[in-house]
């Protein structure tokens, strides 16, 4: 995995939908559920698809608000694979909110 350089970031920043940059090493994202267990489920989905594809992100869980931190520690930053696991927590978000 090779570390993003600042314009990368800011490029593929721009195709995520309310991810946001925080000390140049991570991205950030906050999703809000209708209720408790739902945000659960979520972090169940993103934690198998994190376990599948080998890359761990920081979760926190505030009631009904899931924050999703992302980064790669081997490359001492932000990597394509940071974003590709962006995308994909976003639409296993979308799903959750049909459902």
């Amino acid at each position: 995995m090779e570390r993003l350089s600042p314009a990368e970031i800011l490029e593929k920043l721009s195709a995520l939908s309310q991810w946001k940059l925080e000390d140049e090493k991570w991205i950030v994202r906050k999703y809000r559920f209708r209720d408790y267990l739902q945000g659960i489920s979520f972090v169940k989905e993103i934690a198998n698809a994190s376990e599948k594809a080998q890359h761990h992100p920081f979760i926190s869980i505030d009631y009904k608000l899931i924050t999703v931190k992302l980064t790669s520690w081997r490359a001492m930053g932000l990597t394509g694979l940071d974003f590709k696991m962006a995308d994909l927590y976003d639409r296993l978000y979308a799903e959750a909110k049909e459902g």
